[in-house]
């Protein structure tokens, strides 16, 4: 098949861009009730307010794999998130459970940004130079293919939640690691656990090569040179404006942001750091938050009592992520009402068995 012919054959019908919100809400909410417990529908946190408000579960991408993997009920299951999250649900759950994304073009450009040919080039170089003192760890944001790569070669997955944990862990197996795909969040754990800047070098795929000055023996982490083109948006001019119009506002950000970032911020978490960070917080209290901007407003909704606003006022949700919407989540339960087996995620074998391990080894240390 073509790629024209497979773009054509999971274009959403006009029909849905046709029908009035208040018809594809009825339709499924009439959809949900009539599947019951065979369907399950996880929304990650960026998601819309039109397509969150039917999730079953909210979170992060792990924390709805794995609600996935503990709901047995679920027949259906119809990720609200993007590629890789949905890759993630179907290696964690059951061949009888099948795994759905309402749009496939719905990925992740941080996950893009480490394929396995590049990923496997890059390992062979670096076994080169360094021998066998390394060992990979990816950020759940990455591909089954390099999850499971991780994986065959003695590593692990980690979160932003528990990368400190990991970091610390690999430095227990081996004298180096590498770390994919985002190099800001490596670089900000590495250096939070006492790893000196000047003992991180960048792999850079498009080039092929290691960029680092100095002797190569100094080197403890590598970093692959991705990013998140959401959090990198956030600079320091952001928080120098914060800091001139609301000198009392806490800034706090994602640790995808840039080190440069995050060392001028006043806090750095996870996703589920930043909710939480905000939820404790005192009513009055004034928010900067340096993260995707979906949430950013939810949470500003949630907390009338608090001054938040976005880091960066001119940021955009996240592409990729909103390409899930109210038509394709109508569209997609339709079909699945109708029998019909469209835009399933499924990971062969052998691949998903080898990134099942890399997840197992964080999860047995969580």
């Amino acid at each position: 098949m073509s790629l024209l012919e497979m773009l054509q054959k999971n274009a959403i019908p006009d029909k849905y861009r046709e029908m009035s919100v208040e018809e594809m809400e009825a339709r499924v909410r009439e959809i949900k009730e009539k599947l019951g417990k065979k369907l399950f529908i996880p929304g990650h946190h960026y998601q819309k307010d039109e397509v969150i408000q039917f999730a079953d579960a909210t979170g992060d991408s792990l924390k709805l794999a794995q609600l996935s993997q503990e709901n047995r009920d679920a027949e259906y299951i119809v990720f609200c998130g993007v590629h890789f999250m949905a890759e993630t649900a179907d290696i964690l759950t059951t061949e009888n459970q099948k795994v759905f994304l309402p749009d496939m073009r719905a990925g992740c450009s941080m996950a893009d940004m480490a394929d396995i040919y590049q990923t496997e080039r890059a390992w062979s170089k670096l076994v080169e130079i360094f021998g066998d003192t390394i060992i990979p760890l990816t950020y759940v944001n990455s591909t089954a293919a390099i999850k499971s790569f991780v994986g065959q070669h003695g590593g692990a997955t980690v979160t932003s939640s528990n990368a400190e944990n990991m970091v610390q862990w690999a430095f227990g197996q081996k004298e180096r690691l590498l770390f994919l795909p985002d190099q800001h969040l490596g670089r900000n754990t590495a250096y939070n656990l006492g790893v000196g800047l000047d003992e991180m070098a960048v792999w850079n795929p498009i080039k092929d090569e290691l960029e680092y000055e100095g002797p190569v023996e100094n080197i403890k982490v590598i970093l692959w040179k991705g990013h998140c083109s959401v959090h990198e948006n956030f600079t320091i001019a952001n928080v120098e404006a914060v800091r001139r119009d609301y000198p009392d506002m806490t800034v706090i950000v994602h640790p995808e942001c840039s080190r440069e970032v995050v060392a001028v911020s006043d806090m750095a978490g996870s996703t589920s750091y930043i909710i939480n960070a905000i939820e404790q917080a005192e009513a009055g209290s004034s928010w900067a938050i340096g993260t995707e901007m979906n949430l950013v407003n939810r949470i500003i909704q949630q907390h009338p009592d608090k001054h938040i606003i976005s880091l960066n006022p001119h940021m955009c949700p996240c592409l990729t992520m909103n390409r899930i919407d109210l038509p394709h989540l109508t569209w997609s339960l339709e079909r699945i009402e109708q029998g019909e087996e469209h835009n399933i995620i499924k990971v062969d074998e052998k691949t998903a068995t080898f990134a099942k391990l890399a997840l197992d080894r964080m999860l047995e240390l969580a």
